[in-house]
């Protein structure tokens, strides 16, 4: 028998962007709906420990992908809604989780976790040699807090609850709300919305000095699966590409991509965030075998390709 044989499976945030994937990657692997939990923000809040309690009634595998979460302008805007929904939602669900009995959690953390000078590439020992980089601090360490517990729990009631740490995702589904989308999305709709409206002109936050990594968001799902196959240690585990681009870059990447030939407008007193993001990818290599395969310039071009596409259905 295979390894979600028979299992009850509850993913939070399983209609979200990243979930839609990991449902997906889980039907690959033979997982049958019937399996499958699927709790929706409109009938659970997981911020009541009585949703969270009825939740997890009965499963036997939870992951925890639910999550309050936006780009560099959204983390300003709203700190303590973002620390206190995510620590909320991690705290109470690990806990339901474990006096269920559920057989394995496993937690998906965020990069924002890392202090804001962490050496390149990241690497999982260096999480708590400093403070997370300010703008997205309240939610990195709520994030944060979840390792914690569930190292906290593994020694004192033999919880098995793991703890994965994704680097920033993109790809379909993405949410391209300008006012809480990240980077990649919020720069696609910009160039995407120029080209349409024959503008020569896009503003950009920053000074495009900063470097980030980017994971596809299918291979941060099947990295997700194997994990949760294969990984039962109490040590945190990146998710990456191993790939570093710097923002400005992108940028020049994403325009010629959407055809965007007019200049760029960079705002510098906009914030540009942590100055640099890639992380160290060999613990999920040798752990549970995962490695990145999609190349970042047919990611992105798929990214935009779905975007027009949905903007065409919304204009319609």
């Amino acid at each position: 028998m295979g390894f979600w044989d028979r299992k009850q499976i509850l993913i939070t945030g399983g209609a979200g962007f990243l979930g839609s994937h990991l449902l997906e990657e889980l039907r690959r692997r033979g997982v049958k709906y019937p399996q499958l939990r699927i709790p929706r923000s409109r009938d659970t809040d997981l911020r009541k420990w009585e949703d969270c309690v009825r939740a997890v009634a009965g499963q036997d595998i939870v992951i925890h992908l639910a999550a309050k979460v936006g780009g560099i302008g959204f983390n300003r805007g709203n700190p303590a809604t973002l620390f206190y929904d995510n620590a909320l939602m991690g705290i109470q669900i690990i806990e339901a989780a474990r006096q269920e009995g559920v057989e394995k959690c496993v937690i998906i953390g965020t990069v924002c976790a890392y202090p804001k000078f962490t050496p390149l590439p990241f690497r999982e020992d260096d999480l708590w040699n400093g403070y997370p980089e300010e703008t997205n601090a309240p939610y990195g360490l709520a994030k944060k807090m979840l390792l914690v517990q569930t190292k906290a729990y593994r020694e004192q009631y033999g919880f098995n609850a793991t703890y994965l740490l994704p680097v920033n995702l993109y790809g379909p589904r993405d949410n391209f709300d300008p006012d809480s989308s990240h980077v990649i999305p919020a720069l696609i709709r910009k160039f995407v919305e120029a080209v349409d409206e024959g503008r020569d002109t896009v503003e950009v936050w920053g000074t495009g000095s900063a470097s980030r990594e980017f994971i596809y968001v299918k291979d941060a799902a099947r990295g997700i699966a194997l994990a949760t196959e294969q990984y039962n240690g109490p040590d945190p585990v990146n998710l990456g590409s191993g790939r570093e681009i710097q923002i400005k870059e992108l940028v020049h990447l994403i325009a010629n991509l959407t055809g965007f030939e007019g200049t760029l407008a960079w705002d510098p007193s906009k914030p540009d965030g942590q100055p640099r993001r890639c992380l160290d990818i060999s613990r999920a290599k040798k752990e549970f075998g995962f490695e990145a395969t999609m190349e970042f310039r047919e990611g992105l071009k798929e990214t935009i390709e779905w975007y027009r596409e949905k903007r065409k259905e919304e204009i319609r």
